[in-house]
């Protein structure tokens, strides 16, 4: 019984994709944007970033500030083209606040977002596509 659970589990992780690639390939897609900001569905990744919220994230010739959140039934990224920087208190900061508030913008963000989303992309990653979603298209010339 146990061996079919882990093989089952096996066969849902291959389907997924790491969040973290779908991330990187994104940027990489659109040739490294001063900023990006989208939602990708948690059934369709595996949340390899898990409890991470404010975070460098080195792409290319380019370092992102990436401030993330779990939206149910989303997790949302913003990024922003910057220099490194210590991100610890960020970090901390945002964390505390999911847990005083209870996590419940969030999931109100995420039901809205449901509603409001006008706009997909195909992100290719090395394991395969992945759809992400924006509540607007992004012009992606578009300086800050």
């Amino acid at each position: 019984m146990r061996i079919r659970s882990l093989q089952n589990s096996s066969r849902k992780r291959n389907q997924h994709h790491d969040v973290d690639q779908v991330l990187t390939s994104y940027l990489r897609q659109t040739k490294e944007p001063p900023w990006t900001s989208y939602f990708v569905k948690y059934n369709d990744v595996i949340n390899d970033q898990r409890g991470m919220s404010h975070f460098n994230w080195p792409v290319g010739s380019s370092n992102y500030h990436v401030l993330r959140t779990g939206c149910f039934p989303y997790i949302k990224y913003h990024c922003t083209k910057r220099i490194e920087e210590d991100l610890t208190m960020d970090d901390k900061f945002f964390k505390a606040i999911k847990i005083i508030n209870l996590g419940i913008p969030c999931l109100l963000y995420g039901i809205a977002a449901t509603l409001l989303i006008k706009h997909l992309e195909i992100v290719n990653t090395p394991r395969g596509n992945v759809t992400i979603y924006f509540l607007l298209p992004e012009d992606k010339s578009s300086v800050t």
